[in-house]
């Protein structure tokens, strides 16, 4: 996970969120309204809507113009296995991590990847790497 994650708010440009991101070197930015996490937004959707509009236009397109809402939100004290089990059901990159309902983290599928590779490193120590499946 990454604590104290960077926020943007939905009134900001999309330049503004990616270059944040590029910055920070993150693929994912939660959205803020007011004080309020309303969201999230990725390097993906930002390039998705830039993609689709005139040079001039892209500096008029602002992060609540793009964001998903209903990003998979949970609570710090949620088991990492069903934060992962609800990942991969909902095919969400990301999952924003509170405690007592202020975001304190984001957990993306790089980090479930690296979490389960140092797993299988403690449970299967001196293996020669050629067993990918």
């Amino acid at each position: 996970m990454t604590p104290f994650p960077y926020s943007i708010d939905q009134d900001s440009d999309l330049s503004q969120a990616m270059a944040l991101m590029e910055e920070h070197d993150v693929r994912h930015l939660p959205v803020t309204g007011g004080s309020r996490l309303i969201g999230v937004i990725t390097d993906r959707e930002i390039n998705a809507a830039w993609s689709v509009v005139d040079a001039a236009d892209k500096t008029k397109l602002k992060v609540k113009d793009v964001y998903v809402s209903d990003a998979y939100v949970v609570d710090l004290n949620e088991p990492l296995d069903n934060v992962l089990i609800a990942m991969a059901k909902r095919h969400t990159g990301s999952a924003l991590v509170t405690r007592k309902g202020k975001l304190v983290g984001v957990f993306t599928h790089s980090d479930a990847c690296r979490c389960f590779g140092e797993y299988l490193r403690r449970r299967l120590p001196g293996g020669n790497g050629d067993n990918a499946a």
